[in-house]
């Protein structure tokens, strides 16, 4: 049973790292566009947006003009918010918020349900 547990849990974070887009410092449209790419031509249900530090509030943009101006369907499925320990270049330690946002395509999940 463990066994099946582990190949199950393999497979969903293969799925989880192929539909996560890490926001950065472009511009919130670019990453906009890359969710609905994600969405339309990859064929999945769920993406992940993932950032940390001063590129939260860009990854929340971006889930929102997502969800309000483009696809509409999209919801948020789960908000995950943590802290990592970083070392800069100087050796000295400090936290970093860090966040991910699942955006689940509700058309998407409906028609799988009903297959």
């Amino acid at each position: 049973m463990t066994e099946k547990a582990d190949k199950i849990k393999k497979t969903e974070e293969k799925i989880k790292d192929e539909n996560t887009i890490f926001i950065g410092n472009k511009p919130s449209m670019q990453y906009v566009i890359a969710v609905v790419t994600q969405f339309n031509s990859n064929g999945c249900n769920k993406v992940f947006l993932k950032a940390r530090g001063r590129t939260i509030s860009r990854a929340v943009d971006t889930a929102e003009i997502v969800k309000n101006r483009f696809m509409k369907n999209i919801i948020i499925k789960d908000i995950q918010i943590g802290t990592e320990n970083l070392t800069n270049e100087e050796g000295r330690k400090s936290n970093v918020s860090t966040i991910e946002i699942s955006l689940l395509n509700n058309n998407k999940s409906n028609s799988t349900k009903n297959k």
